[in-house]
Order: C-alpha cells, then sequence, then structure tokens
C-alpha cells in the first residue's frame, strides 16, 4: 500500500508539513523515504519491520548497502535512498566538525562517531585526528577484531598522526555488546596510547565507546 492510499490526516508527508518532522514517529520517518511497500507488506509496516530487523535508527544508518540487499523486497532504489541519506548525514557532521573545535560540540562528536560504529557485528577501533586547533582532520578506521576483541598497535597509531599532520586525537571504538561501559582494558588501551602520542607531541583528549543505544566519553567521566 503506498501511502497515498492512507487517509490524508495519517499521511506522513501531510503530517510532517502541518506539524513539523518531530511529530513524525520513526516508521513514519522512514515510510517516507521508501514511499512504497511490497507485495504483501504495507509501507509503514515495511518500515517498522526494518528498523527492528536493524535495531532502530543507529543499526540501519550504520548498515551497509550490502546488508540491506540481503532485505528480501528492499529494491535497488530504496537500498540507494538509505545509504543516501546515511551520507548526507556524514558529510554534514563531518563539515561541521572540520569548522569549529571538537571540544566545543561533543554531542556532534558523539554523532558522527556513531553513525560510524554503532550497530556493527565486530569490534572496531577508530581515531579523529585533529589539529591544533581541535578541528576535525580526519576520522580513520586503524583496526577490525573478533567480536570480542582487537588489537591496537599504538605504533601504527603513531605513524598515522605523523602522516596527517595532528595535534591531537579522539580514540573511538565500538562494543558489538551494545554496551558502551568502557572496561579495564580500554582505559588501558587509552593510557598506552596517549603516553605513545604524547611523545611525538599529540594530545589524546578523548576517547568514545560506542554501545547500542549512548556513547559514553572518558573525557566526561573524569578518565582521560
Amino acid at each position: 500500500m503506498p501511502l497515498t492510499h492512507l487517509p490524508p490526516d495519517a499521511r506522513p508527508r501531510e503530517k510532517l508539513l502541518a506539524r513539523g518532522p518531530q511529530a513524525l514517529a520513526d516508521a513514519e520517518l522512514l515510510a517516507l523515504l521508501l514511499r512504497t511497500g511490497i507485495q504483501g507488506t504495507p509501507v509503514l509496516q515495511l518500515a517498522q519491520s526494518l528498523l527492528d530487523r536493524f535495531g532502530g535508527w543507529a543499526g540501519l544508518l550504520a548498515a551497509s548497502v550490502q546488508d540491506l540487499g540481503k532485505v528480501k523486497g528492499l529494491g535497488p532504489a530504496k537500498r540507494a535512498e538509505i545509504a543516501a541519506v546515511l551520507e548526507i548525514a556524514r558529510r554534514s557532521l563531518n563539515q561541521r566538525l572540520v569548522e569549529k573545535s571538537t571540544m566545543n560540540d561533543v554531542d556532534t562528536v558523539k554523532t558522527y562517531v556513531r553513525l560510524h560504529l554503532s550497530g556493527l557485528g565486530h569490534e572496531v577501533f577508530a581515531v579523529l585526528f585533529l589539529d591544533t586547533q581541535l578541528k576535525l582532520i580526519a576520522m580513520e578506521t586503524l583496526f577490525q577484531g573478533s567480536l570480542a576483541h582487537t588489537t591496537v598497535h599504538p605504533r601504527e597509531v603513531v605513524k598515522r598522526a605523523l602522516a596527517l599532520g595532528a595535534g591531537a586525537a579522539i580514540l573511538a571504538h565500538n562494543h558489538p555488546s551494545g554496551v558502551a561501559e568502557p572496561s579495564q582494558a580500554d582505559q588501558q588501551l587509552t593510557k598506552h596510547l596517549s603516553q605513545a602520542l604524547a611523545l611525538v607531541d599529540v594530545r589524546v583528549v578523548d576517547h568514545l565507546v560506542v554501545g547500542a543505544g549512548e556513547v559514553v566519553s572518558f573525557a566526561e567521566r573524569g578518565l582521560m
């Protein structure tokens, strides 16, 4: 059933225009992108099933085109539209972090990192390399591991910091379990990398741990 077959006051587009996007439920927002359902599944039901399958917006936006391709009935056009929304969000946040100090916009940093790392089934370690004014130079994924463990080599992090001319860095990794609480190993890793990067005058200003529903900041916890 396409959205045009719904009663006027139940159509997401009309509801958005009349009351603003904040008035729409998650499934309604996604239904606006999808526009039509698939055989036997109305568009709102399809939208909700996608959100349920990927664990909400965070998981859906972290899904690759290949992941979306595994959903029965989700054709190339719909997959492309969802992937495009993710890329638009990433580029918008990237532009903001390039233009202003990351420490003045911690919430944007958290959202940016979450879009990259949330919902992954394996552990990923990334670094946001910053200039001396704490503006983003680049975010790079440096190591990928199994579900429970990844090996991070300080030497490789230092090499990339030097190559990019970084003056500071924010460490980031995900917990595939969905629990963002930092572990003892996370704290030890932060200490070792901070010491290694300090040798080349690069300051580690934060370490972000990405879970299913939140991003924990070491700096906000007083762990730095």
